[in-house]
C-alpha cells in the first residue's frame, strides 16, 4: 500500500493539534526537535507533569499519568536527540508513584468536564499495570532514559515485572497489550522482561486479535498493539505474515481526507478530532519504523 504523505499533512493542517503537526513535520524532515518540545510544553504544569487534554479524553488541567505518557511519546520521536524534559517528567512520575513502584491509572480529577468516566472514576490509591506498563514501554524508547540513570524507570520496571508474573488468563485485553509492549521495549536490555514473553503467549491468539471488553463493538487489540516496533522479543508472538498483513492494513487505513481513524469511542467532539490527529501521526511513526515509508 502507498501512503500519501501530502494528504496526511493536509489533514493535520486542517484538523490536527499543533503538537501533531509539529510531530508530523519532524517525521517528514521539515521540522525540528525544539518545535516538538515547545508544543508539548503547552500542556506542562509547574509541577513538571502534563495535563490540559494532552490525553484527549482527559480534559483536566491537572497533571496526570496519561499526560506523561503522551509527553514521552513525543519525546521518543526526537531520537537521537534528547531533551531534559524527559528526565523531568520521570521525576514527576516518581513523585506520584505508589510504594510498589507503579503509578495509578489516574490521579483525582477535580475538573471532570468532558473527561471519560474511566479517568474520573479511577482508583488513585492502586497501581495500574496498564498505565505503568505503557508509560515505561514508551520511556524505553526515549533518548537518555534507562533504568541505570532514571530511578523512576528502574522502579517502574521492577513493578511491571512483578505484576506480569502475577497475571492470569482473565487479564483484560488492554492491560495485556500494554504489558506486552513493556516486555517488548524493556526486553531489549532487561533479560527478565524478554523471558516473560513466553509466559503471556498462551493468552494471545495467533492472529493477535483480542476484543476489548467494555469498549466499542469493533474495538480490538491487534498485533501492532502488542509489538509495534521491530527487533523486540514480542515480535516472536506472531508469524511474520501476520505482522506484514497488519502493516498492510495500517497503511490502507488512510482515509480519503488524508487522516486515520480510531476504533474506540471518544468522549467529546474535541477528543474525537484530536484522536484522529494522534492516530495519523502514530500510523506514520509505525509505518516508518517498520520500513514502510
Amino acid at each position: 500500500m502507498t501512503v500519501d504523505l501530502a494528504a496526511a499533512g493536509a489533514f493535520l493542517a486542517a484538523h490536527g493539534r499543533l503538537l501533531d503537526r509539529r510531530r508530523f513535520e519532524l517525521l517528514t524532515g521539515a521540522g525540528d526537535a525544539d518545535a516538538v518540545v515547545a508544543a508539548v510544553d503547552g500542556y506542562r504544569n509547574p509541577d513538571g507533569g502534563y495535563g490540559w487534554g494532552l490525553e484527549p479524553d482527559l480534559r483536566s488541567a491537572t497533571s496526570q499519568p496519561g499526560g506523561a505518557l503522551h509527553a514521552l511519546e513525543a519525546f521518543a520521536d526526537l531520537a537521537p536527540v534528547a531533551t531534559p524534559r524527559a528526565a523531568q517528567v520521570c521525576d514527576w512520575l516518581a513523585s506520584v508513584s505508589l510504594p510498589d513502584g507503579g503509578v495509578p491509572f489516574a490521579l483525582p480529577v477535580p475538573d471532570p468536564a468532558a473527561c471519560a468516566p474511566f479517568w474520573v472514576q479511577a482508583d488513585a490509591a492502586t497501581s495500574s499495570l496498564q498505565l505503568t506498563g505503557v508509560i515505561a514501554a514508551t520511556a524505553y524508547r526515549v533518548p537518555g532514559l534507562d533504568p541505570a540513570t532514571t530511578p523512576w524507570l528502574a522502579r517502574a520496571t521492577a513493578y511491571c515485572l512483578d505484576a506480569i508474573r502475577e497475571l492470569d488468563a482473565s487479564v483484560h485485553a488492554m492491560e495485556l497489550a500494554f504489558a506486552v509492549q513493556f516486555l517488548d521495549a524493556a526486553g531489549r536490555s532487561v533479560p527478565e522482561a524478554a523471558d516473560l514473553v513466553d509466559r503471556v503467549r498462551p493468552w494471545i491468539p495467533a492472529d493477535g486479535l483480542l476484543h476489548v471488553a467494555g469498549g466499542a463493538e469493533g474495538e480490538f487489540m491487534r498485533p501492532l498493539d502488542f509489538a509495534p516496533f521491530p527487533g523486540g522479543p514480542a515480535r516472536a508472538l506472531f508469524a511474520p505474515s501476520v505482522v506484514e498483513a497488519e502493516l498492510d492494513r495500517l497503511a490502507a487505513g488512510q482515509q480519503d481526507d488524508g487522516g486515520w481513524t480510531v476504533d474506540f469511542d471518544s468522549y467529546s467532539p474535541a477528543a474525537a478530532l484530536e484522536w484522529r490527529g494522534h492516530a495519523t501521526v502514530r500510523a506514520l511513526v509505525l509505518l516508518r519504523a517498520n520500513g514502510r515509508l
